[in-house]
Formats: C-alpha cells, sequence, structure tokens
C-alpha cells in the first residue's frame, strides 16, 4: 500500500495539486507518532507555494450580538442566552481600531456585523466606515455581513473591500447539525457571487462541532472546490448558553493534524489562524502550527472571545524568522 506522506509530497509539493478528500482523510487518521512528519511535510508545503512571509489581520465587530439566526456555536444569536447584548460602533471608533491594528503590522482589517445579512442601516455604516478608514491609515478593508444579494456585493466591490469573509463553517453534510435557519447552500451562492465580482473570498470554518473526522476531509475538499484567497482555521471555543456549550474541546493532536491536512488540501491558500487556537492549542501549538503550515495569523482579541496578545504572536515570529507579510494595497 502506497504510503499517504509519500503521495503527497509527489502531488502536492512537487506539483501543488492538493489531496482529495479520500487523501485528506488518510492524513486525518495518522497515527499520532507521524504527527511531526505530517507537520514539517505541511510547512513544506507551505514554503514551496506560499513562501514564509505570514499575513497579519485584526478584526472588529461593527454591530455586536441581536443575530436572528441560530449558529449552536455563536453567542452573538439572539436565540440563546448567551450574555452578548447588541452594541453598534460608531465610526470614529472603527476608525480608532484600524489604526491600532495598523500598528501591529497588519496589512487586514477586517469589519465584522452579526447579522443574518446587511440592511440599508448597516451598508450605510460600512460605506462611511470604509471610507473614513481609507482617509485615515493606510491597511486593506475586508468585511463580513453574512449572507450578500447581488447588488449589496457589487456595491462593496465598488466601496472599494479588498477581501469578504463568509464561512460555510462545516462540511455540507453536517452544516444542519449547526445552524436550521439558513442553509449551506445560501452561503455558498453569496461566495460565488464574491468571487465572481473580483473581490478576495476569506472562507473557512470550525472545527470540534461534533463532526466526524469524514466531515472534515470533506470539508477541506469543499473548500479545495471553491478555491477561496484565505481559509481561516476556528476552533470550538464552547460559549455559555449556546447549543454547543458542553461541547469539547478539540484534542491538541487532533487540531494540529487538521491545519496540515488542509494546508496539504490547499497548498496555495493563505491559511489563518483564527479563534479557539489558545484553549485548543495553547503556546506550544501555537508554534506547531505555525511549522505545519499556518501563514496567517489573527492577533489581538476575537469578536466574543480573547485572544493572545498580538506581542506575543509578533514575538513568535520574530523567533521563527517569519516576516509579516507587506501592505501592496492599490487605492
Amino acid at each position: 500500500m502506497t504510503d499517504i506522506l509519500e503521495v503527497a509530497r509527489r502531488q502536492v509539493l512537487a506539483e501543488g495539486r492538493g489531496l482529495t478528500r479520500e487523501q485528506a482523510l488518510e492524513c486525518l487518521t495518522l497515527p499520532d507518532d507521524r504527527l511531526e512528519e505530517l507537520l514539517a511535510l505541511a510547512h513544506e508545503v507551505r514554503m514551496a507555494w506560499c513562501g514564509p512571509e505570514v499575513e497579519v489581520e485584526g478584526i472588529i465587530s461593527l454591530k455586536t450580538g441581536g443575530c436572528p439566526e441560530d449558529c449552536h456555536f455563536c453567542s452573538q444569536s439572539g436565540q440563546f442566552t448567551s450574555p452578548v447584548r447588541a452594541v453598534w460602533l460608531n465610526i470614529p471608533e472603527l476608525v480608532e481600531a484600524a489604526k491600532e491594528t495598523a500598528k501591529t503590522g497588519a496589512t487586514e482589517f477586517c469589519i465584522v456585523a452579526a447579522v443574518r445579512g446587511p440592511d440599508e442601516r448597516l451598508m450605510s455604516q460600512v460605506r462611511a466606515g470604509v471610507e473614513a478608514i481609507n482617509a485615515a491609515v493606510e491597511i486593506n478593508i475586508a468585511c463580513s455581513l453574512g449572507m450578500l444579494t447581488q447588488e449589496q456585493v457589487d456595491e462593496l466591490a465598488g466601496m472599494g473591500v479588498h477581501r469578504y469573509n463568509h464561512n460555510l463553517e462545516t462540511a455540507r453534510s453536517h452544516f444542519p447539525n449547526v445552524v436550521t435557519t439558513h442553509s449551506w447552500e445560501e452561503r455558498w451562492d453569496t461566495l460565488r457571487m464574491v468571487k465572481a465580482a473580483g473581490m478576495e473570498v476569506c472562507c473557512g470554518g470550525i472545527v470540534g462541532m461534533g463532526e466526524t473526522v469524514e466531515q472534515r476531509a470533506e470539508f477541506a475538499a469543499q473548500l479545495a472546490e471553491l478555491e477561496p484567497d484565505e481559509v481561516p482555521l476556528n476552533f470550538l471555543a464552547p460559549r455559555p448558553g449556546t447549543p454547543f456549550a458542553d461541547m469539547p474541546l478539540v484534542e491538541g493532536t487532533e487540531a494540529l493534524k487538521t491545519i496540515a491536512t488542509f494546508r496539504l488540501a490547499l497548498p496555495r491558500t493563505i491559511l489563518r489562524y483564527a479563534g479557539g487556537r489558545e484553549l485548543t492549542l495553547g503556546d506550544l501549538g501555537t508554534r506547531g502550527g505555525m511549522l505545519g503550515g499556518i501563514n496567517a495569523l489573527i492577533v489581538g482579541n476575537y469578536l466574543t472571545t480573547l485572544g493572545r496578545p498580538a506581542e506575543k504572536d509578533l514575538d513568535l515570529l520574530e523567533e521563527l524568522q517569519m516576516p509579516i507579510k507587506a501592505l501592496s494595497k492599490t487605492l
């Protein structure tokens, strides 16, 4: 029987062709004593097809809480007893957050709203926010505003929004166990429109929401089919008051196998450490992921959970001799 890592070395490292669903499953189910070998190969693939640079991003919630959807992992849903209240940021606060993000060396600043999709009030705030940020600081602006109409996609592209985030969250077959108020296909349709409009596509999900290892492989293959520019990988941090409050944390070895496998399935994609890595992996695991395929970070806090101090991540990058990706923005 041919060894999957030998296959991956030829197919992914040498040719740049990502793993198939079946091959991803083989990597995800490798014995733990081959983890270091898997991570080392994923790091080689990252260096060969993406280079040593690390893209750093900060995120800010323009509209927090009170979301009508029932995403079972999310404390911002208005359907659960989670302690997140509805809050709107004003434009000066948005601009200040963008400036602080830029000071870390970050090149991406993502404006996020807890909504099913944007109404006119939100689009107006985003319009004003993008204009004010562009006037005040040099940084790429991304948005994450839920499901979009074609008109809204065109408007965001016209504003100069650089990248749009809309996570598929999990494998298509598992999605109904995670969200019931909208479908996986509705999310997919928004992503297709974003891609066609010329904005970069950011699409990932959360590992550890009760999916099987087969469904993790399925998810990797579905993301590869989409060909996103960026994939943020989150690990479930169970939030009080949500249906997933009592879910166990993903084991560190499982998390690292997932990171490496997603890199082998998506050799050219920006693979970003996102929420939950602090709980699941800690400092040593964060280092392991950076040497196992990760080439981007969200620094600072997430939307409703605390992250590592930005300085700790930046110090780690310096120690690993991984340069922060420079801003290449055209206004």
